[in-house]
């Protein structure tokens, strides 16, 4: 059976392989149907996609933000393996699922109209088209109002992209305030910061190419920054543990959990509270 742990970060739920005598969770099973990165395939009767990586030594098992299932292989693992892995699993899985239903993202697709509530930093802002012959910038934050060019709103296209240049220029201008101090809580290296669009994740971390070299990479979403700075904070200190441990087990949780005690409120926090983030959809 597996052992559950949390992403929160990426919003999905993740479950590992415990160790067994071999080191593999079980898999030593190199047969010719071994599987392929990115295969979609059926296991105990359930449809999902296969992520093989060469570094990984367990099987695991993901529910993404989106509902699908992935199962995420070590190199040369073979079919019946994984089927007998996702088949021991299926009350995790089938309990996760539930989890995903009750909690899948509600997010918002607000239009581009006067009145209209765009987030920044947990609090609202209405939008307001402006006429101005020549503004300063297509997008502005200005006494409490967000301000869109009224010619950029009659194209929302380019509206959307103006929108999420915003986000990702102004949060990364927030967020270099906050790293140095988080990670010297941490005591680790302050990677370099990056905010752009990292898909079904809140943020991530890459490592330096070679060992002993910079600090790595951090990327945050630029949706993010449309929720409260406590939760911002947590997503942040969330992948500078990552810095010293890799992966989420105990070691992992431990070190977060010295961080920020709180950090299981404030996961469940981002949980619910990310569902609602504003990601690019506009309406009509």
């Amino acid at each position: 059976m597996c052992r559950a742990t949390s992403r929160t970060t990426d919003r999905r739920e993740t479950c590992e392989g415990t160790d067994s005598a071999d080191g593999y969770g079980g898999i030593v099973d190199q047969r010719s149907d071994q599987l392929t990165d990115g295969q979609r395939a059926v296991f105990d009767g359930r449809e999902a996609t296969v992520s093989v990586t060469r570094e990984r030594r367990r099987l695991g098992l993901t529910i993404e933000r989106d509902g699908r299932l992935v199962v995420r292989t070590p190199l040369g693992a073979g079919f019946d393996a994984v089927d007998r892995f996702v088949r021991e699993n299926r009350r995790w899985i089938d309990a996760k699922l539930e989890l995903w239903r009750r909690h899948r993202p509600l997010n918002s697709a607000p239009r581009l109209a006067e009145g209209e509530l765009f987030r920044y930093l947990g609090r609202e802002y209405r939008l307001a088209l402006t006429e101005a012959s020549a503004p300063p910038a297509p997008v502005r934050l200005v006494a409490g109002q967000f301000l869109l060019d009224a010619r950029v709103a009659e194209d929302p296209v380019l509206a959307r992209a103006h929108l999420r240049r915003w986000y990702r220029e102004a949060g990364a201008d927030w967020s270099r305030g906050r790293l140095q101090p988080w990670a010297g809580r941490m005591e680790v290296a302050e990677p370099r910061l990056v905010v752009r669009d990292v898909g079904k994740r809140w943020g991530t971390y890459r490592a330096a190419p070679e060992p002993g070299g910079s600090p790595g990479v951090m990327a945050l979403h630029w949706g993010l920054f449309q929720l409260p700075p406590r939760l911002i904070d947590y997503v942040i200190a969330h992948e500078l543990a990552h810095i010293r441990v890799s992966g989420h087990g105990p070691d992992y949780w431990r070190l977060l959990r010295r961080a920020i005690p709180e950090c299981e409120s404030l996961k469940a926090e981002l949980d619910e509270m990310g569902r609602h983030v504003w990601l690019g959809d506009l309406g009509r």
